[in-house]
């Protein structure tokens, strides 16, 4: 095991702000990971685990005990279309890996920032595919029973941008592997609008040529990581689109400021709406602006590090926009990134809420 101490943490995530872990542990093996572990119990120090750094947000004071980095590496083909990949992994090789193979599943959430391990925490998905419909099992690291454990897909309880990982057992399991079943041969999914528009109708395009576009679409609304481009420096979609209740839709619908919000089926008496509309309506267009802290220029959902930005900027702008689309629409806006280490919570009480972990 490796331990390092006051190490900075802005590196290792998308948005490039966050102060320092008081003890740093790599870990490249599940060894590592115990040891690790066992070294945070012993001295009584808060553990965080972190993966890509693609969905969070660290606060300027930093992780005042161990930061746990999973970097567990490893690709394994376990049969036709099955491979097992280390937590460590980057996504998005992971999927040009596969797609090289010809398999589909995946070939959606190209482009997708983070690690392997991220994956099923979040039940990562975009245009029309999410990982919970490919995810066979998790192999992860009990912090109960401090034992290895296979998790089946069935136990996880995949939901939208949601599964037990970060709900009811937050915080119980540390993930190292994940075991992904695609579809050798398989057909790429082009049921998402922006897919459609970019392939003629009755075609079929090959999987490589999805996994362009979707590259190219999500490079055009920021949400691509690129070091040249100011807008890229994000945590991706900031907020996930709301579900409300039909009776509260069709109280919205009726205004005439909102009969134009776009809308989808979100269950039974559910309708979900959109995140980026709600924003963009509320108020805060695209490359609003609080210090160093914006709206992405190219997308309103995503919020940025315009340059030398700290996590409070970051922070209370969310909090205003969570506080200004509540006030405008009574819409309550949850976000997707965790939030990491101690915010301040002197702001009034809508925006303080915003800030709960």
């Amino acid at each position: 095991m490796i331990l390092q101490e006051n190490v900075p943490l802005a590196p290792f995530t998308t948005f490039g702000v966050g102060g320092p872990a008081r003890y740093f542990i790599p870990a490249a093996s599940p060894q590592d990971v115990r040891e690790a572990v066992s070294f945070s119990g012993e001295r009584n120090e808060p553990l965080f685990v972190l993966g890509g750094g693609s969905n969070l947000l660290i606060s300027d004071a930093g992780w005042p005990g161990v930061v746990l980095r999973v970097e567990i590496a490893g690709v394994e083909r376990r049969g036709a279309g099955r491979y097992f990949v280390g937590a460590g992994e980057n996504w998005d090789a992971f999927v040009a890996a596969v797609v090289a193979d010809n398999c589909a599943g995946i070939e959606c959430l190209s482009g997708i920032p983070g690690t392997v391990g991220g994956t099923p925490i979040q039940n990562v998905g975009a245009y029309g595919q999410e990982v919970a419909s490919s995810i066979v099992a998790v192999q992860a690291f009990d912090l109960t029973t401090k034992s290895l454990v296979e998790i089946p897909n069935a136990d996880c309880g995949f939901k939208y941008r949601s599964s037990i990982f970060n709900s009811s057992a937050a915080g119980r399991f540390i993930v190292l592997g994940v075991e992904y079943q695609l579809t050798p041969g398989g057909a790429p999914a082009i049921e998402y609008a922006d897919l459609q528009a970019r392939f003629s109708a009755g075609t079929t395009p090959r999987l490589a040529e999805v996994r362009h576009a979707v590259r190219e679409i999500r490079a055009r609304k920021g949400m691509l990581i690129d070091p040249d481009d100011p807008d890229s420096r994000s945590a991706g979609s900031f907020f996930k689109n709301p579900v409300i209740s039909l009776d509260h839709y069709n109280d919205l619908a009726s205004r005439p400021e909102s009969r134009d919000m776009p809308h989808w089926w979100g269950g039974l008496n559910r309708v979900k709406l959109s995140a980026a509309w709600l924003v963009e309506h509320a108020g805060f267009a695209k490359g609003t602006r609080r210090g160093n802290a914006a709206v992405s220029r190219k997308h309103s959902l995503a919020l940025v590090n315009a340059g030398g930005a700290s996590a409070t900027e970051i922070a209370r702008l969310a909090a205003e926009i969570v506080a200004g689309v509540q006030a405008r629409f009574g819409v309550e806006l949850q976000r997707e990134p965790l939030y990491v280490g101690e915010f301040a919570r002197s702001e009034p009480p809508a925006v303080a809420d915003a800030w709960k972990t």
